[in-house]
């Protein structure tokens, strides 16, 4: 008789399954009840965001939104103190309300006076009114920014009543009292945010403890760099400067006065104001902070005539949005604003900086420093120098990530950890900022140039005379090379302050190829042995304490004529070196191609023949097989050791080595087969140089090297037969540079100090 399977017919194996899953998914739905429970009971961080000026505001705004955006996590509460509250300074107040923020507490702060005294009683004042506000909001984190006696108050009072604070862009340097304040402030505070990695490592030496130290970038760059490209900048710059303004074409000035040194801050203000007067173009002029001495330089101002005079305009607040689109299509800043060296760099807008106060910022190419802002010539010159360029974007101090990165920083406090700090003591580096003053002297470079056989160093002033030059045998092994390389540069720089010239930075030319961005020879050639996978940089750089720039001696050699020689105002060239080896480089749109694995322009290696001679790269048939001087030299001597290179007319000794000039001097006295090889190595390089041409459709091709007169005329003739018609007509030039791996090993160094990229 079947025995039945139950009553649904399952056999028992399928049961115990059933009863299994049925079992984990009560489970599962407990534990996700549990943790909906745990996200439900879990307390919202309560969070005060004060904000006491319009500056400090363009930082924490975009913190704020990103705050209220997540209500489930975040409670906000905000405070407003300071000359936010100033009808004077404008009455910024109105903007956080435009915003849509609800400001829990407004406390006037501001004891009028614009003076020492008065800053000191705002504080105490602050002092009186906070511990109130504070005891009635109970935050669980205060945000606090920058450096302002306003911030100094707000966190001497969270921290003595034990509130934590997080403090925005500690660790920084500018060069004033701010300084003092910014550290105080990092003292009291529990958690930092700051912009750069150097403001980082100064937080590190000053004791914090590095895992409450978050390296987010400056909030104002969230906004800017994705706000500043806007289709009604037009409208917005002819709104606040005029109808007849066009982009590029004015100045944004805003300084603000020097508390440690108010009587040379006033000075230095008169003096801009009467530079920008005589410069004579439409400036948008913003009154000075409330520091003590704002309001004299607001009576220099008045008594120049400023607010009526026609080429400015004196406003005393623009709204952070339209003062980004301002700043980015000036065509320069002027002023000691920190949103001269900070926002400003991420547009590329130039600025001049004046006097003590941001000069121990870091800075992008975009600022020319004028520390010692004596004459109004000088800050006349610096408008000269630096009004209507335009610089590379520089992302030194945010790259538009900060406010995730903030958020993620404050869902990670532990209420429940002990406020105590823990101290450690590492080292920091200090940073090096230009001066105008370093433009108005004399400038040079230290050039290396490390070739097969010798290693020679140069001293190259700013217009590319050599002031002197030495040269040595290139050591075999890498330590003995290093270490000439070395005292050779020692003995250059000493030599340079006898010849009051001022070093500024080491250029170095060397065969291979080279990673420019690390300072480092990737592959060597064949000529310089030990020489691949080596660091340059870094123990030059150590060594001399001066910036170093390395690249291949081809890339070099277009450099030099970038700057020097032919093609100085060339927007696309090449240049090809002719010599021991077959190199050079490519400029295109006035930058030197590099490619993506720094192997562009190796102009020797272009193939011509499938068949041809072998190459020291291990190919066959390359241009540098056939016309370089390396392969003259071999044909020279197969032709002698067949006895067919000597003819009538030339003198040639027995102990002579045979060299390609033999072979040129041979065929110019008519030896065929000595003509023959010529006509070979000249054809190889022209078909190369077709090929080039119509790769990269260069203005112009320089030769330089040794054989660079010999292969001219040949090359110019193999480009008008074989090269398409619209390249026919491409010039070919020798370069008239002496020393062309030199001055452009120099050249690296002297664009940085003039502000050029490279």
């Amino acid at each position: 008789m079947e025995k039945h399977l139950g009553p649904v017919g399952r056999n028992p194996h399928e049961l115990y399954y059933l009863r299994m899953q049925r079992s984990r998914d009560k489970m599962e739905r407990g534990m996700m009840e549990e943790q909906h429970q745990m996200v439900q009971s879990k307390k919202r961080l309560r969070v005060c965001v004060a904000t006491c000026n319009r500056a400090d505001y363009s930082k924490l705004a975009p913190i704020m939104f990103g705050i209220k955006a997540q209500p489930d996590e975040f409670e906000l509460e905000v405070v407003v103190l300071g000359s936010h509250l100033i009808d004077d300074y404008g009455n910024t107040f109105r903007m956080i309300e435009q915003d849509d923020f609800d400001i829990g507490s407004k406390l006037h702060t501001i004891v009028r006076g614009e003076d020492e005294a008065a800053m000191v009683e705002s504080v105490g004042l602050a002092l009186v009114k906070l511990p109130d506000v504070l005891q009635r909001l109970r935050p669980d984190v205060l945000v606090v920014h920058g450096d302002r006696f306003d911030a100094l108050a707000l966190a001497t009072a969270a921290a003595l009543m034990n509130i934590r604070i997080l403090h925005l862009e500690g660790g920084e340097v500018s060069g004033t009292i701010d300084d003092s304040i910014r550290h105080a402030i990092s003292k009291l505070a529990h958690y930092h945010a700051c912009c750069t990695r150097s403001a980082e490592q100064h937080l590190i030496a000053m004791c914090e403890d590095h895992s409450r130290i978050l390296l987010a970038g400056c909030p104002s760059y969230d906004k800017l760099l994705s706000a500043h490209h806007r289709d009604d900048h037009r409208d917005i710059i002819k709104s606040w400067l005029g109808d007849k303004v066009q982009e590029y074409d004015y100045i944004v000035a805003l300084q603000h006065p020097v508390t440690t040194d108010i009587q040379n801050s006033i000075k230095i203000y008169g003096l801009m104001l009467d530079a920008l007067l005589s410069f004579n173009k439409r400036t948008l002029i913003l009154f000075p902070n409330i520091d003590a001495g704002s309001k004299e330089m607001v009576r220099v101002m008045r008594k120049k005539g400023i607010e009526q005079h026609p080429n400015f305009r004196a406003v005393k607040h623009v709204p952070f949005d339209q003062f980004i689109q301002l700043v980015c299509h000036a065509g320069c800043m002027i002023g000691n604003s920190s949103c001269g060296v900070r926002e400003a760099g991420a547009f590329g807008t130039p600025v001049i900086n004046l006097g003590t106060r941001q000069t121990g910022r870091e800075t992008g190419e975009n600022v020319l420093h004028v520390r010692d802002a004596d004459t109004q010539n000088k800050i006349y010159h610096a408008l000269e120098l630096q009004f209507g360029k335009r610089y590379p974007c520089s992302k030194i101090y945010g790259d538009g990530n900060a406010v995730p990165r903030i958020l993620k920083f404050l869902r990670s406090i532990d209420l429940e950890e002990p406020l105590q700090k823990t101290f450690c003591f590492p080292p920091v580096k200090e940073s090096i900022s230009q001066d105008i003053d370093h433009i108005l002297e004399t400038q040079s470079a230290l050039a290396v140039d490390l070739g097969g056989t010798n290693l020679r160093v140069a001293i190259v002033c700013m217009r590319g005379k050599i002031v002197k030059k030495y040269t040595q045998s290139n050591p075999k092994t890498y330590e003995a090379r290093i270490e000439l390389i070395l005292r050779m540069c020692k003995d250059a720089m000493q030599d340079a302050v006898r010849l009051n010239c001022r070093i500024l930075g080491v250029g170095v030319s060397t065969g291979g190829r080279v990673n420019p961005q690390e300072g480092v020879v990737l592959h060597s050639t064949k000529l310089i042995q030990e020489w691949s996978s080596v660091d340059l940089r870094t123990p030059i750089s150590d060594a001399l304490h001066l910036p170093v720039w390395v690249d291949n001696d081809g890339n070099c050699a277009a450099l030099a004529e970038r700057k020097f020689g032919h093609g100085k105002g060339e927007e696309n060239f090449v240049a090809i070196i002719t010599g021991t080896g077959i190199g050079g480089g490519i400029i295109q749109h006035h930058e030197l191609v590099h490619g993506s694995t720094f192997c562009a322009a190796e102009l020797g290696h272009i193939m011509v023949s499938l068949d041809g001679p072998e190459c020291m790269c291990g190919s066959r048939g390359c241009i540098e097989a056939y016309a370089s001087g390396m392969a003259l030299q071999r044909e020279a001597k197969r032709l002698h050791d067949e006895e067919l290179l000597k003819v009538e007319g030339m003198d040639m000794k027995l102990v002579d080595p045979v060299t390609a000039a033999h072979l040129i001097n041979a065929a110019r006295l008519g030896n065929s087969k000595a003509e023959a090889v010529l006509n070979t190595a000249s054809m190889a390089l022209g078909v190369g140089i077709v090929n080039i041409l119509h790769m990269v459709n260069p203005s112009l091709v320089v030769l330089s090297g040794v054989l660079a007169s010999y292969y001219k005329e040949p090359v110019q003739h193999i480009i008008s037969q074989k090269a398409l018609s619209s390249t026919q007509g491409i010039r070919v030039v020798t370069s008239n540079l002496e020393e062309p791996a030199l001055l452009g090993a120099a050249s690296m160094v002297l664009d940085y100090t003039t502000r050029r990229i490279y």
